[in-house]
């Protein structure tokens, strides 16, 4: 009698398959019991892709083929046991037939017992590894048609700040609250590493807590919170609410263009924040960089400081006294003519958001678990645990509401903007100095005595 092991495998595209697990085993049974063959393993890969053989009873089964327990294969059909050529051609000549094992396929109705069946073993995997490319193609278009037509790709996975319901992204408000909260926060000059501290003390997700300080950052770096979608490296306009707006987004997106991909300056420039101009002034001649170094603001051509930044080595524009330099600059700003009077450009008052309907989900919430509780229908710890993170969502909702109630009757004085910048350019700390800065000159253009000033 000849004993057999099957293999049996189903991927995670289920509604592909025309045959699951059950219906496979079903059949290589009868088909066994048929031939007079004894099966002495069912090894079952449920949810795994035939585009790949790391599969953990395909695994076992090769581990046992080497042992030398196993001296037959079969399966319901050759795709089963991979969908890539190559894959096919490597299992079936590396580890069955170099181990004295032969392989049958029961739909294809060959084995490799015979020249011939080895024969078509070759050329069906070929056709195997197509239909899996197919298939891939055709799922590739849908999602980038998906994208096209403003639609987040979908999957389990809903964004933080959102729901996905219905094939579409919806905000989901506690989240979006703070969403809004991180990019502030951000953009007012807080690093990554304490945003994400200040996250995780404070909020909670549907995802649980702010894990990781990658998570941050990826929010951070995300288009989708201003309304798009990208996909495949292309960006497209979405059909979903943005949360922050463009203006937000771009402010962030330019700090860190300027602190490099982490977030954190002083983890790659320690320097950074020593001198009040970095980054703004270049030199006229060969257009370098100026950068300040020994108590001067000098070409990074002329030092070779970095080599990165030399566009001419012999150039030799003159070097600044930063201190020269920097009053030069301040008193060009501060004597530009502003209009007079103009609501304060730093006080950003988001658009009103009504929460009173979560707000009142909260509350049924909050009532059918206690409802729960006292039917005994629901461990106490683990309605206390519910409990507590709708306790708190509501309490950050009923904060926010009242925030905008407040600014919406105070609304900022009209100030005078020049009045306002003079005292920050005088009395604020050296990063209100450089973001004031950075957001009135475009670039300063030095050519030994000669200072230009680029507005934006």
């Amino acid at each position: 009698m000849v004993k057999g092991a099957c293999y049996v495998r189903v991927s995670t595209d289920n509604q592909l398959e025309n045959y699951s697990i059950e219906e496979q085993t079903d059949r290589l049974q009868a088909y066994c019991r048929a031939r007079d063959i004894t099966i002495t393993e069912f090894y079952t890969d449920g949810g795994y892709s035939g585009g790949s053989i790391n599969r953990p009873a395909l695994q076992q089964m090769l581990k046992d083929i080497r042992s030398g327990e196993i001296n037959l294969v079969i399966v319901y059909k050759l795709d089963r046991l991979s969908r890539s050529q190559k894959d096919t051609l490597t299992l079936i000549e590396d580890h069955f037939l170099a181990n004295h094992v032969d392989f049958i396929s029961v739909s294809e109705n060959f084995d490799t017992s015979t020249p011939f069946g080895r024969a078509m073993i070759g050329i069906l995997s070929v056709f195997a590894q197509l239909e899996k490319e197919q298939i891939t193609e055709r799922f590739m278009m849908g999602k980038i048609g998906r994208a096209k037509n403003g639609l987040f790709h979908g999957g389990g996975y809903a964004p933080t700040g959102y729901d996905y319901i219905d094939g579409k992204l919806i905000i989901n408000e506690y989240e979006a609250l703070q969403i809004r909260e991180l990019y502030e926060r951000f953009a007012e000059g807080c690093s990554i590493h304490s945003c994400w501290k200040y996250m995780q003390a404070h909020y909670t997700t549907k995802y649980g807590a702010w894990k990781s300080e990658t998570l941050v950052r990826n929010i951070l770096r995300n288009r989708l919170y201003t309304g798009y979608i990208t996909f495949n490296h292309k960006t497209y306009k979405g059909i979903h609410e943005p949360i922050v707006s463009e203006e937000l987004f771009c402010r962030v997106q330019d700090i860190f263009r300027h602190i490099g991909k982490d977030g954190d300056s002083h983890k790659h420039f320690p320097f950074r924040a020593s001198t009040l101009l970095s980054g703004l002034v270049y030199c006229g001649k060969c257009g370098a960089r100026y950068h300040g170094e020994h108590g001067n603001y000098s070409c990074y051509s002329r030092t070779k400081a970095d080599s990165r930044y030399v566009t001419d080595p012999e150039c030799r524009n003159k070097k600044w006294k930063i201190g020269e330099l920097n009053s030069a600059v301040i008193d060009c700003i501060t004597c530009l003519h502003f209009e007079e009077t103009r609501s304060d450009p730093m006080v950003r008052i988001p658009p009103p958001k009504d929460y009173s309907r979560r707000l009142a989900q909260i509350e049924r919430q909050i009532s059918r678990l206690i409802e729960l509780c006292q039917l005994e229908n629901i461990p106490v710890p683990a309605a206390s645990e519910k409990l507590d993170a709708l306790a708190a969502e509501k309490n950050a909702l009923l904060a926010a509401s009242r925030k905008l109630s407040d600014q919406s009757a105070n609304p900022p004085k009209p100030i005078k903007f020049c009045d306002r910048l003079t005292c920050l350019l005088n009395n604020g700390t050296l990063e209100e100095k450089r973001d004031c800065l950075s957001h009135i000159i475009d670039k300063i253009v030095v050519n030994d005595d000669d200072i230009q000033v680029i507005l934006k």
